[in-house]
């Protein structure tokens, strides 16, 4: 059996993975996929970055991971956000080629109009990208020794920071209960109909979130799993991108298969690649993944000691629970 800190690491990795897999695609269509799909980790492409570039999505993890291993302070996860997008920290090549409109006036508001983290995300409908969703991973492990209400609480107020409205926090929620489920066992269909209830039975309580819960009908239908393919959405919207995650993790059997399924719906490839690989890493870890892919990511030996320091502090809150 794995330990937790295993567990941990495989699971940043493979969601890392995911979202290199994406970079040199993202915006191609399905379509334009279909005909040559991707099949390995590529170069250059959307962005015109070398192989082993990463985006945005896994800047935002490594900055979350971070300031967490400090101690949970909304505020200082806040700056170290901006301390990405205005001075390039934890960017795979020096320079931020990568953020969401929504993030970054959220940032803004921190950075010039000296908001509060609890005071600077985006509120609207039109603020339901997936740029919360993207960044959640390590929040969901950091945070799985809680009881449910003070999780969901916590991964609320950190997915406010850039998306505020109660939509983008519901989905954050069932993403990361799923995770913290898959923690507890290797039984994905279990774990998904357990996050589910437990997001429903807590969402349907509260007048804030409840009358978003029709918009996640399908995830709460157990519907998703069985959709074919081409209702499968992959857009930069926040269901969108948790449905098609979940579809991926849902039918596939390896890290790899899940990955590369994920990349090739198309669109939004990076993140959808990043959430579905956390999943899967945790599942089936990194034995299918070719070495050569995760010797090719860049800073890797920068980001090998800061996942040992954040796993470290995961698994203290884990050994202190069952104590």
């Amino acid at each position: 059996m794995k330990s937790l800190k295993v567990i941990i690491t495989e699971a940043i990795y493979a969601g890392i993975c995911g979202d290199t897999l994406g970079v040199p695609v993202e915006s191609t269509t399905r379509q334009e996929l279909a005909l040559s799909s991707v099949k390995n980790m590529l170069g250059y492409g959307r962005y015109d970055q070398p192989q082993g570039t990463w985006s945005d999505d896994t800047s935002l993890v490594l900055c979350t991971m971070e300031s967490l291993i400090g101690g949970y302070n909304i505020d200082a996860i806040g700056i170290k956000f901006c301390a990405w997008l205005f001075d390039s920290l934890w960017t795979p090549t020096g320079f931020v080629f990568d953020a969401g409109l929504t993030t970054y006036l959220a940032l803004d508001r921190i950075q010039n109009d000296h908001k509060s983290a609890t005071a600077s995300g985006g509120i609207t409908e039109d603020d339901n990208g997936n740029g919360s969703l993207m960044r959640m991973m390590p929040v969901a492990f950091y945070f799985a020794h809680l009881d449910t209400e003070p999780f969901l609480k916590a991964v609320h107020e950190i997915a406010g920071i850039t998306h505020a409205h109660p939509r983008s926090k519901i989905g954050c929620g069932i993403y990361c209960l799923f995770i913290r489920e898959l923690l507890k066992t290797p039984d994905k269909y279990a774990a998904f109909k357990a996050a589910v209830k437990q997001a429903v039975d807590y969402y349907s309580t509260v007048p804030e979130f409840n009358n978003e819960l029709s918009h996640f009908m399908r995830i709460i239908s157990h519907a998703v799993p069985t959709l074919p393919e081409d209702e499968i959405q992959s857009s930069g919207y926040i269901i969108d991108t948790l449905e098609a995650s979940l579809w991926c993790v849902l039918r596939q059997g390896s890290t790899k298969d899940v990955l590369l399924a994920a990349v090739n719906l198309g669109l939004d490839t990076d993140t959808t690649g990043m959430v579905a690989g956390c999943c899967a890493g945790i599942l089936y870890g990194l034995e299918s993944i070719p070495p050569a892919w995760l010797n090719s990511l860049a800073r890797k030996k920068e980001i090998d000691v800061l996942i040992s320091g954040f796993s470290d502090v995961v698994c203290s809150f884990s050994r202190d629970k069952a104590l």
